[in-house]
This record gives structure tokens, sequence and C-alpha cells, in this order.
């Protein structure tokens, strides 16, 4: 724990973290000052939260002489790491965290921290959910939608801490030491922020950098990558996706789950009354399953919480159907391997809609699963050139100007059997403030179309 009274304290960015992390400095003493890009009419909202606890300013701009001045930095995972600002503030020595390094420099509690580029989210709620079942109380936050800076200041006492945290995120950690680390996979994503795969990839394994012996890694034992950048790490690794019998970790065979934590005992997940489907679910199941059995959790919670768990929104999220024609909204498909994994679960043939704010990945990855499953591609966005450029002689392709029109396209070009799949490799920034709010928006398109609504 450190000492923040009286400290001039910067923030960094006045998304829903970085107000957190300033409520939490006020609280303990300091003087914080909020920073973004930003100009006020494009923060109405959060700016009155701000004033209304009474935390100074600085937007439309950052001032190099703030972050000189102040005795700490506080990062949001929104704000990359490398602008001038915070280069400048670095070459004079000034700390510079985020706000899950401060948090957990004042929780003693274990944390479970799970990262990866896709399947973080499923895999953090499933964690707590086990845990939950087997009798533990928790707190459940981080990249998930809770700041864990709001844990370190509520007086809540949990028993283990499960956290969600993005690359963005573990660039500004320093002695952050999760009791559990889980590494789902690693996949081209924010290459419109890293300078490279390499730098990404890198970024993640930071998560493991303060772990000790007697901590645990929960390790996808397919991903080469992940295998490559975590041969010297120091915790006990726990492997899942195994294609064969192992010491410590999880084997997948079909609907079942085999699960080892030491040579004496065995455990087992029937997974044909799982709720979610899908390879890469099943995965994200058995990581859940090993992170809650490292930390004291059993087999009766874990499979009380598969058997409840039914999902989390604008994940292959079932919508409706509309002249048996399915609709699925998987607008949290934000990058090319999400992607991949939605088009490996259907069998049926598919009107894929994709689109949005290209992240630098590489389309031409979809290729086979495009020939194999896409009978017609629905593009809408700005990425919609440069997918048309690489996809478009694969398989018949058509442009929208919005994701309106686009679900309509797709449901007149819709045959009885087919399935419309919501799948962007994109993210949602030229046309909407979140993945959240472009899954609502196509679901919204679908009921409209079950109403008979033609114009939407």
């Amino acid at each position: 724990m450190i000492e923040l009274k009286d400290k001039n304290v910067l923030v960094v960015g006045l998304g829903k973290s970085g107000l957190s992390a300033a409520r939490f400095l006020k609280n303990r003493g300091a003087y914080p000052i909020i920073t973004d890009q930003a100009p006020e009419n494009k923060l109405a909202g959060i700016v009155r939260d701000v004033n209304q606890i009474g935390i100074p300013t600085q937007l439309g701009g950052h001032k190099v002489e703030t972050f000189l001045s102040s005795d700490l930095i506080i990062l949001s995972p929104g704000v990359p790491h490398t602008i001038e600002p915070v280069h400048i503030a670095n070459k004079k020595g000034i700390p510079v965290w985020g706000e899950i390094e401060l948090a957990s420099k004042f929780i003693s509690e274990p944390i479970i921290a799970v990262t990866g580029t896709n399947g973080k989210t499923t895999t953090t709620t499933l964690i707590g959910e086990m845990l939950k079942s087997s009798g533990f109380n928790v707190f459940v936050g981080g990249n998930i939608g809770n700041p864990l800076i709001e844990y370190a200041d509520s007086g809540q006492e949990a028993d283990i801490v499960v956290a969600e945290v993005s690359s963005f995120q573990l660039d500004t950690t320093d002695t952050f030491k999760p009791k559990v680390s889980v590494l789902l996979n690693i996949a081209e994503d924010h290459l419109d922020r890293y300078d490279d795969f390499d730098v990404y990839a890198l970024s993640k394994a930071k998560i493991f950098q303060n772990q000790f012996e007697s901590d645990f890694a929960v390790l996808n034992s397919n991903d080469h990558l992940v295998m490559s950048i975590t041969k010297h790490i120091r915790a006990n690794k726990l492997f899942f996706n195994a294609d064969k019998d192992i010491e410590a970790g999880a084997v997948i065979n079909c609907d079942t789950v085999y699960l080892k934590i030491n040579k004496d005992k065995k455990l087992k997940i029937d997974l044909s009354y799982c709720n979610l489907k899908g390879r890469h679910n099943y995965e994200n199941i058995a990581a859940a399953s090993l992170a809650t059995l490292s930390v004291g959790g059993n087999i009766d919670g874990i499979i009380a919480a598969v058997k409840n768990f039914t999902g989390l929104p604008h994940r292959l999220e079932y919508v409706a159907t509309i002249d048996d024609v399915q609709y699925f909204d998987d607008s949290k498909a934000t990058n090319i391997g999400a992607v991949i994994r939605a088009l490996e679960t259907f069998k049926n043939p598919l009107i894929l809609i994709m689109g949005g704010r290209d992240k630098g990945g590489d389309y031409s990855l979809l290729n086979e699963l495009i020939k194999k499953h896409a009978r017609l591609l629905v593009l809408t966005g700005e990425a919609a050139d440069k997918i048309e450029n690489v996809l478009g002689d694969i398989v018949q392709t058509i442009r929208t100007d919005s994701l309106d029109e686009a679900v309509l396209t797709a449901s007149k070009a819709a045959n009885p059997g087919d399935a419309v799949l919501l799948s962007p490799a994109c993210s949602s920034f030229d046309m909407f403030e979140n993945y959240h709010m472009r899954g609502e928006a196509f679901c919204h398109a679908v009921k409209k179309l079950k109403q008979g609504d033609q114009k939407l």
C-alpha cells in the first residue's frame, strides 16, 4: 500500500475507470486532476459527475506542464501509453500507472486475472459464477465493466477478486501480481494501436511477470504463441485445450472436459447440457474450471455454474427466427479471430454481415471459412472497401450504407434454413459508441423485420 495523501495526481482519460480512479484518489487525500483530449461538449454527462465531486478538469487537449507537475500519473486504458506527454513524463521519472496497477496496490485478496484476445469476458464471468457456487464471496470486475479500483474503494471484503484485464491495462502495470493468471489465446487485434503483432503479444505476457512459483498460470496449450511467450514464466502451469492426458490441466474430448490439478484425482464436466456452444466456449469453460480449482473451488460449484450459465449479450447470441431463417448477434466479434470462432460454430449456410472501423487485421485469414460457410457477404462501415478487396472474389458481396440496410439486405437474400450472422471483425466506432450499441441496433432491426416492417 502506498501513501497518496497530499499527492498531485493526474488522471488521463475521462471514462468510467478514469472517474473511478479520480474519486478513489480524492477519498485517499490526494489532489487529482483529470485531463482528456475530447472537448467538454463530448463529455457532458460524465463532466457533471466530476463537477459534483469537485475534481478539476482540463478538457480539449493535454497540457505537458500538467503532466510534469504531477507526482503520479494514472492512465486510462483507452489512452495509449505511447502519447508524447506520457513519454516526456517517463523521461522525467514520474510514475505512470494504469487503474489496474493503482487498484492492485490496495487489494490484499488473491486476484484471478484473465486476458487473451477473445473470450475474456465469458471466462471471467464463468470463474465468478463457479466460485460463487463453490461458496466464495467474489468481486468480478476490471475490463468487464466494473473498474477494479471501485472494489479497492468500496470497503467490500471478498474472498477472491476476479478481473478481466486487457492488453491496454497490462501495458501500464509494474507490480501487478495475480495469484492466478489466465491467457486464453493470442490472435491479431488492436494493430491500429500497436506497432506490430509481436508487441501486442508481449503486452499480454506482462500478466505473468511478477508471479512466483506458488502462483498459477492457466494456458492454452493449443496456441503456439501462448506456449512460446510463456516458456520461462515462474508460475505453476495448468494447460487447457490439451489433446492428451497431462499431469495437470484440462482435456476437452467431444462434450466432456476432464480436469486434473494433481496426479491423484481426475474430475469430469459433462457439457451436453451446456447452453454455450462451440469449441471456443468449451475452451473458456475448461480455463475457468482450472482457475476455479486452483484457488479452492469445487467440482459441484463448477458444474452448477456451467448448467446455469446462458452466455453474455452480443456473443453469438440467438436473436430470432423469421421465415425459417435464424438471426445471430455476434457484435462483440471485433477482430478476425473472433469471426473465425463464430464461423466454425455453424453448419447451416450463412449470410455474414461484416464491417465497421478497421483495426489492422488480415482479413485473408477468413478465406477458407468464408468459402465453406458463407454464401453472401453483406458489408457496411468504413472497412467495407478493405474487406471487399480481400474477400470479394471469394463470395458474392453486397455493400450497404447502414446496419439497418445490411439487415434488410440479408433478410431479402436469405433462404429457409440459412442463418444471418452479424460478426463484424471490426470495432464499432465508425457508427456506434461501442459494440453493445451496435448489437442492440442489430437486434432492433431484426425485431422490426419480425414485425413486418420492411423500411426498418
